[in-house]
């Protein structure tokens, strides 16, 4: 039975990832804040024939998260840790800035960290197990429109292609997940128009397909992706310019 753990699990993209790989023959390891919404997700998961686990778990808290991981992975193995969890903070708020700020790198980053770091070793001993950290398509420079959520995900995105080039040759799976607009918690915040805005399920559809092949970084839309990698090759004289267009948001 295949174990799968999922973190930020009651909404978005996590939610919709717990439901995808949701099947006979699948274990669930399911973490979030919201345990309404958690526990709903959860009964839709073994409505669908899995077998599923919740966790109320906040990623900033490490000791909680290293005594979860380590006691789900000790009664049943995991097979795939997906570290999904993140915030942002929509258009901007001048009054919060800093709390902000502190607040997006905190749940990206140490999140994730706190998330992956508690099973890397026993994951590389053991010379098998696959890791996705979620970055994002503004992980691939630091965007003065959104200055704390793109530097977080550049460091997400950062620290798993390192993993993935230290690590493979081990046996260990790594992939950077970076997707554009996704319909979830986060991207509700914004009051923007957000191109090409994808819907959670096709999202997650397009995830597990990258995750099977094990491809190194999933991007998607298509279309986004290309700009955006086009955007992040241009010398930043340019950049400078043309971020005086883009909305803010932190």
């Amino acid at each position: 039975m295949k174990h799968i753990l999922i973190t930020g699990a009651s909404s978005g993209i996590g939610a919709a990832l717990a439901l995808e790989y949701a099947q006979a023959g699948c274990r669930l390891s399911l973490s979030g804040r919201n345990e309404e919404r958690l526990n709903t997700i959860a009964q839709l998961c073994e409505n669908k024939g899995a077998c599923v686990h919740t966790a109320l778990i906040d990623v900033c808290d490490r000791a909680a998260m290293t005594d979860w991981l380590l006691k789900t992975d000790t009664a049943h193995k995991i097979d795939l840790i997906i570290a999904n969890a993140g915030i942002s903070n929509g258009s901007g708020n001048a009054d919060s800035w800093e709390e902000s700020t502190r607040d997006i790198f905190a749940v990206n980053l140490a999140g994730t960290l706190n998330t992956i770091l508690p099973l890397l070793p026993t994951m590389v001993a053991r010379g098998s197990g696959q890791i996705a950290v979620m970055s994002s398509l503004a992980g691939f420079r630091g965007l003065a429109s959104s200055p704390a959520y793109s530097a977080s995900k550049v460091c997400v995105k950062a620290y798993g292609e390192a993993l993935r080039l230290r690590y493979g040759k081990d046996g260990l799976k790594v992939n950077v997940i970076c997707p554009g607009f996704v319909e979830s918690g986060i991207t509700r915040q914004n009051t923007f128009k957000m191109p090409l805005l994808m819907s959670g399920d096709k999202a997650a559809r397009l995830i597990r397909r990258g995750l099977d092949k094990n491809k190194a970084i999933i991007t998607f839309p298509w279309p986004m992706a290309l700009a955006t990698r086009l955007f992040a090759s241009l010398p930043l004289w340019l950049v400078e310019g043309l971020s005086t267009f883009m909305p803010k948001k932190e």
